[in-house]
């Protein structure tokens, strides 16, 4: 959709190519196969109309969904109910797989919602792992790392358990799935914190920390 939009600029000729009902609808068709019938709504126009406005509302959403990790993370802590909120947002929404590599698997945003997206995709989704894995590389936040760091209710002595992972070793299970486990699990009553940091924000020692307790 980006380049027919832009390829839509060059001429007038070009224009009327990448305006064409059948390119639109074999776009919408691939990003929300469920929304092919929309042409007989009496209200519908042209496929590309519907499909900016299906796109505009899937922005809208996914902005309330980073919208909300973002407030709730201002003080670098993030509650565990909050993580899984947003996952479960998603879900409610509805929000597919392109959308979330549109819209979530962006290098300009938090690790955080990255990994929010990855953990989607990966768990609720159940996309394979190898579409996720080129969507990583894509959006160059193949490599970007998240540490996590839990302490068990009942492990007293051996203090905080910690994995350092990056986002592609995590689609692949390097981790033996320990991380996304953890988080699904957040603060129960087996784990009294669990927390997250990008070891690479900021500068110097300055680390942005997310913290789900």
């Amino acid at each position: 959709a980006p380049a027919l939009s832009s390829l839509a600029c060059c001429s007038r000729d070009w224009q009327e190519i990448c305006v064409s009902d059948c390119l639109w609808k074999s776009l919408l068709k691939e990003r929300w196969p469920l929304l092919c019938g929309a042409d007989k709504d009496p209200n519908f126009k042209d496929w590309r109309g519907f499909y900016v406005k299906q796109h505009e509302e899937q922005k809208r959403q996914a902005e309330s969904v980073i919208n909300l990790v973002e407030q709730r993370s201002l003080f670098g802590s993030l509650n565990a109910v909050d993580y899984l909120h947003a996952i479960s947002c998603l879900e409610r929404m509805q929000i597919g797989f392109r959308d979330v590599q549109m819209l979530l698997l962006k290098p300009k945003l938090n690790v955080l919602l990255n990994l929010i997206g990855l953990h989607y995709c990966l768990n609720n989704l159940q996309v394979p792992a190898f579409h996720i894995t080129e969507a990583l590389w894509s959006g160059k936040i193949a490599d970007r790392q998240v540490c996590v760091k839990w302490r068990s209710t009942y492990n007293f002595r051996g203090g905080d358990q910690s994995r350092c992972v990056y986002l592609k070793d995590l689609v692949k299970g390097e981790d033996d799935g320990e991380v996304l486990t953890v988080l699904e699990r957040g603060a129960t009553y087996e784990l009294s914190r669990v927390q997250v940091s990008d070891p690479f924000s900021g500068s110097g020692d300055e680390h942005e920390l997310i913290t789900i307790i």
